[in-house]
Order: C-alpha cells, then structure tokens, then sequence
C-alpha cells in the first residue's frame, strides 16, 4: 500500500488542529482575575493614601514641625522624635547595610556548601522571623548594660544598634537573592578573561544586583523606623522638648511619639 507522503492540511482526514478555544478559557479566566485582584489592592491603597492626605493636610503646619511636644494639644509638636527618628534612620542604615550585604556576598559567592554554612543559613532565615520585642530585649541586655561605656546606656547609639540587629537578616536575604539571581554565564565570561573573584563581583555582579540589594534594604529600614517595641524595651524617652544633638544623647521617636498620642 502506498504512503500518502502530501502536507496535511484543513480537508486532510488526519488533521489535527491545535488551535482550540477551549483549552486557553481557564488561563483567560485567571488572567482577568489576577487583574480584578491587583486593581482591587491598588483601589484600596490608594483610598487610604488619599483619605490620609486630605485628612492630615489641613492640621500640618511649621508649628507643628518645630514645636516640641507639650501637653498643650494646640502648641504640641514633632520636633525632637522627628530628629530623633532621623538619627536612628541614619546609624541604622550606616551599621547594616555594610555588614548585611558583605555577609550576603560572603555567604553566596565564597562560602562552600558545609554543613557550617547550613546551620547559618537556615538560623538567619529563621532570625528575619524573630518578633522585635527579643531584639529589644537583646539590645537592653548587650548594649544598655553591658556595652554602657561606649554606647552611654539608652541613647541613639543604643536604639539604632538594636534595629541594626532586627534588619540585618533582611538585607542579607535581599542580598542573597539578588546575587542568585545573576546567570553564571557573567561569571565564568569573566574568570575565563582571567579576572579575579573579587574582580568579577565588583565590576559585572554587585552592580547588577544592586537594585534588588537596595529594594530589600528600603524595605528593611521601612520596618525598622516604624519599630516602637524594641525602642521602649531599651528605655526610650517618652517625653522630651530638647532634640538630641549627637548619638549618645536620649531620645525618642515618631512611632514611640504617635503611640503616645494614641
């Protein structure tokens, strides 16, 4: 019997036609819902923006601003947790981001897979779940009490100490993940023009994966200036009118301010 060797086309009867409606509906219906479900969280975000905005404008003034806190409610303002909470933004980042991303890089691009490396690993992922409060409570003991002489008991220095501690398994996660996330091939592409590791990591790898370490580290310090447990664990001021001047002064902060207020 001979073999039809001819293309098969639409009026051929062994054709199979691969376009069929039916089997992409469920992936439509997904579509749509994974839309309906992102405008849904975008509406609400933006309702609360906007309500926060006109709500808060019309009570925000330079008094407000400059003003320190005062049992007066027309005369009370922000002025000491505000530079109070700038202090601790700029220690913060200051002490984690350096150690954060060199223990990321380390951790990814020199440690070997031991059984060292596993137990730090998996204790800094299960550290990024730690509720504040311990690292309160941690900051109270070692820096508060033991380290009293350099960091002058419960300061700045003392507070953006803690919320380093709170943050640094964050940014070492962001920094894992943003180096995983560059191919090998830029590796190898690089070690094959004979540059060195630490060549390869600072001129083709960080620089790629810089915009994913900074997101994670935003992030993290996002979490860390709106922290009020930790701060009031390691004594904290909750009232005072003179703003501190340098990172050994007391202090207080605009979340510990708020929860006053509250």
């Amino acid at each position: 019997m001979a073999q039809d060797l001819r293309p098969l086309g639409e009026d051929s009867p062994g054709y199979f036609n691969l376009a069929l409606p039916k089997r992409y509906n469920f992936d439509k219906i997904f579509a749509i819902a994974a839309w309906v479900a992102i405008f849904f969280g975008l509406v609400i975000l933006a309702v609360l923006l906007i309500d926060v905005f006109f709500d808060g404008l019309p009570r925000l003034s330079w008094q407000f601003i400059s003003n320190p806190p005062s049992r007066k409610p027309l005369q009370a303002g922000i002025f000491p947790p505000l530079i109070g909470s700038v202090w601790l933004l700029v220690i913060t980042a200051m002490v984690s981001f350096p150690l954060g991303v060199g223990a990321g890089i380390f951790l990814e691009e020199y440690a070997t897979d031991n059984l060292l490396t596993q137990i730090i690993e998996i204790n800094i992922a299960n550290l990024a779940a730690v509720p504040s409060i311990i690292y309160g409570l941690l900051g109270l003991q070692v820096f508060v009490r033991w380290l009293e002489p350099i960091t002058n008991g419960r300061s700045i220095l003392t507070g953006a100490l803690t919320l380093s501690l709170l943050i640094l398994p964050i940014i070492i996660v962001a920094t894992r993940e943003s180096l995983r996330a560059i191919p090998n091939s830029l590796r190898q592409a690089g070690y094959a023009l004979g540059a060195t590791r630490w060549q390869v990591i600072r001129e083709h790898i960080f620089p790629l994966a810089l915009p994913g370490i900074l997101t994670g580290t935003i992030l993290a310090l996002s979490r860390a200036i709106g922290e009020t447990a930790p701060l009031i664990t390691i004594g904290a001021l909750s009232f005072i009118t003179r703003p501190p001047m340098n990172p050994q002064d007391p202090f207080t902060a605009l979340p510990i301010q708020i929860y006053n207020w509250i």
